[in-house]
């Protein structure tokens, strides 16, 4: 924390899961329940392209080859329990 208190943005990268950002968890809960890039995209008002950039570096951070071993790493680390968002959210 700085000196009045607060959290810098570093700090508080640090302390989410595999580095991920609010972002990359929101397309994260989505991967997790099987939504497409549009339909990611859709929901938190984004480009396709957008949606598909997160999701590549998501894999990447997460170690991981494919949405669905992303979306099985999520569920066992608890990513996805927190907020289960449906695909009209």
């Amino acid at each position: 924390p700085s000196a009045d208190g607060s959290r810098s943005r570093r700090g508080e990268q640090e302390e989410r899961p595999f580095g991920l950002t609010e972002r990359e968890l929101q397309v994260l809960h989505r991967v997790a329940v099987g939504a497409t890039n549009r339909e990611i995209a859709g929901a938190l008002f984004m480009a396709e392209k957008t949606a598909s950039v997160h999701v590549s570096r998501i894999l990447a951070k997460l170690g991981v080859r494919s949405r669905t071993e992303a979306a099985a790493v999520a569920h066992r680390q608890g990513l996805v329990a927190e907020v289960a968002p449906t695909l009209g959210e």
